[in-house]
């Protein structure tokens, strides 16, 4: 947990409602996007299974999405743990793949539907993940 730290700026978590859970859930985060970041590695998103967060208020959000912020992920890593909290929270949300673009201007993106990405913007929808 050392180096987690310093990246997570727990103090900016601390402040504001729930600030015990706004940590447990970005140390949750944390170990998530490691899981998965694995398991897409292996094998693909088909054998990915994001762990289940902890009992924790909806507001903890805050801290999965600080983590998020703080930490490198890609897309789909971020959209997987996203909609795995949502989920946690009887949010049921698609996590979107979407594509645009062909030959050196080809691009890919993923997201969670019905939140605002504005890097979505432009993309033709390959697939849906279902939570």
């Amino acid at each position: 947990m050392t180096g987690l730290t310093p990246r997570l700026g727990l103090i900016s978590l601390i402040r504001g409602e729930a600030p015990i859970a706004s940590a447990r859930a970005a140390w949750w985060a944390h170990r998530a996007l490691s899981e998965v970041r694995s398991k897409l590695a292996a094998g693909g998103f088909s054998r990915v299974a994001v762990p289940p967060p902890p009992n924790l208020p909806a507001e903890g959000l805050r801290g999965v999405d600080a983590l998020l912020r703080r930490r490198r992920h890609t897309c789909l890593e971020g959209a997987l743990i996203r909609q795995r909290w949502l989920s946690a929270h009887g949010v049921k949300r698609e996590v979107v793949i979407g594509v645009c673009g062909a030959g050196a201007s080809f691009r890919a993106h993923a997201w969670v539907a019905g939140e605002e990405d504005s890097a979505a913007n432009g993309m033709r929808e390959l697939a849906r993940i279902q939570s």
